[in-house]
């Protein structure tokens, strides 16, 4: 009873715009670093490395990221009217996150050569970017329903 009090329930539109916003500025982060990676490099590796991560981010949304979104909105869903704001990521994505988190920082100590990371930077989070427009659309859809 006490915890329940203590939940910090939040309607499901904050929810979803938790979700898009946390995948937007994620994948904003990491294309951030791929850029700085990418402008200190030769133009020709530059252009290959970038190329590389932009045919990846493709294929990334269109098969992973954007199937895991499209899940996540429908688990969001079936909430009732209010949920625990943390809810907005299910509770195993929390250990997904903090292994990716770790998984990163440990990358960017490595000596792997920056057109390999910026490559891969690029990838996931031009991915996380794309799909989070999917949080986006369902929110706007929740905030002016299509009139009948």
């Amino acid at each position: 009873m006490l915890f329940s009090k203590l939940k910090p329930a939040t309607p499901i539109n904050w929810l979803i715009a938790a979700a898009g916003f946390t995948w937007s500025t994620v994948g904003i982060l990491l294309c951030r670093l791929a850029y700085g990676w990418l402008d200190t490099l030769i133009f020709r590796v530059a252009v290959l490395s970038g190329a590389a991560g932009m045919v990846g981010m493709l294929v990334a949304y269109h098969f992973v990221f954007s199937a895991i979104a499209l899940k996540n909105i429908g688990r969001l869903s079936l909430f009732p009217e209010k949920a625990c704001f943390f809810a907005f990521q299910a509770w195993k994505s929390y250990l997904i996150i903090v292994v990716m988190v770790a998984l990163g920082a440990t990358l960017r100590h490595s000596p792997i050569p920056r057109e390999y990371l910026a490559a891969l930077y690029l990838t996931i989070g031009g991915a996380l970017l794309l799909s989070s427009l999917h949080y986006y659309v369902r929110l706007w859809h929740l905030i002016f329903p299509r009139k009948p």
